[in-house]
């Protein structure tokens, strides 16, 4: 009996205590400060972060589609030739009026000597119509004497066939019926002689009319080729290809032996004078005005902050500049925020510090302070 109730006695012993459930023991524990603390600061940096950028769209408007741009001057030449110099090099520096290159001037040059050749002949031919204006002036001259002494004749031709007809009639025949005839045919013959003179005196004023409108002619064809002359002169002168403007060389394509034509692209002449061209959204307009200051960065020059100012607005948005133009009237129309090409001039201190390493093109952001306050006369400033 007394084994059967040993083990009996001894189970309650045996059995080991239950461990506890793990969901006791972390309740029991504290929690970890330093996963606090982790967390605290990601929520006080995202609230930091969402904040700024609340405050920055609410008084800020920034764009990164903005670049530098310049007045770009491509340099062609005006007349066909051979290009026998070639006075520049690339990314030189010019001056306005500076030789580019030179073109071969021999044909232009013989061309000037052709019309020069011609106003020389015209102008001894209008010395031979000064000559002939004289002459017939002369004979008109002569003809007008000679229209006056048959005027005479004709006067004393019929005062004979008056005196002639009173010395024959019935009743007296002092002379013979041969003189009376005679006196009247002198008399006839001086009428037809006066219409004669005059006749010739006319012709010989139309030939002097004539020989002055051959001189006119004359004087106006000298005039044709003078104009001539001048072009030809200038045609000349357009073989020295010269720059428009001061600024560097760029593009350059010209070369010693090449053969161009007018209009062909040679080379360009970019000035030193920059500013940004901005593309600001339609919705980020609201609060841009001319004369607002602007910070830029240029991706060229990292860590400088360049000053500029709201210049101008662009009369149209990009797309209306746009080769294509998108039709929105087909039917498939598609809303897309558009973009409003701004002018930023910059400062003048930044364009002569930088001078040379702005160039168009470059990359820029643009960042303008909503809550400035534009006086009129920097506005107006900014128009200039």
């Amino acid at each position: 009996m007394a084994e059967s109730h040993t083990p009996a006695a001894q189970q309650p012993a045996q059995q080991a205590p239950a461990p506890a459930a793990p969901g006791t023991q972390s309740s029991s524990r504290p929690p970890n400060k330093r996963v606090l603390g982790v967390v605290a600061v990601i929520a006080l940096v995202a609230l930091g972060a969402g904040g700024r950028m609340w405050y920055r769209s609410n008084h800020y408007v920034e764009t990164e589609n903005a670049y530098v741009t310049g007045r770009v001057h491509p340099v062609s030449s005006r007349v066909a030739g051979v290009v026998t110099r070639v006075l520049v090099d690339d990314n030189q520096m010019v001056k306005a009026g500076d030789v580019i290159a030179e073109l071969d001037p021999a044909d232009h040059t013989v061309r000037v000597e052709q019309i020069e050749a011609q106003i020389a002949s015209v102008r001894q031919q209008i010395g031979q119509a000064d000559a002939q204006v004289l002459q017939v002036k002369a004979q008109a001259a002569a003809a007008g004497a000679q229209i006056k002494q048959a005027e005479a004749q004709l006067v004393r031709a019929r005062q004979d066939a008056e005196r002639f007809g009173q010395l024959y009639n019935d009743t007296m025949k002092a002379v013979s019926k041969a003189e009376v005839d005679a006196s009247s045919a002198a008399r006839a013959s001086a009428v037809a002689d006066v219409a004669a003179r005059r006749d010739n005196a006319s012709a010989a004023q139309a030939q002097v009319a004539a020989a002055a409108a051959g001189r006119d002619v004359l004087q106006a064809q000298i005039k044709v080729l003078q104009a001539q002359l001048k072009d030809a002169q200038q045609q000349v002168a357009y073989n020295r290809i010269v720059a428009p403007v001061a600024g560097r060389i760029g593009k350059r394509s010209v070369e010693v032996g090449v053969r161009v034509q007018p209009g062909q692209q040679l080379l360009a002449v970019v000035e030193d004078d920059v500013w940004v061209t901005a593309n600001f959204k339609e919705t980020q307009l609201a609060g841009l005005e001319p004369g607002q200051a602007v910070e830029l960065e240029v991706d060229a020059l990292p860590g400088k902050h360049l000053v500029g100012r709201v210049h101008s607005f662009s009369p149209a948005s990009g797309n209306q500049f746009a080769l294509l133009p998108a039709d929105n009237a087909t039917g498939n129309f598609t809303k897309i925020v558009q973009r409003v090409p701004v002018k930023i001039v910059l400062d003048p201190a930044d364009v002569k510090k930088y001078a040379g390493r702005l160039v168009p093109g470059m990359s820029v952001v643009a960042e303008v302070a909503l809550d400035q306050k534009v006086k009129h006369t920097q506005t107006a400033a900014a128009a200039h």
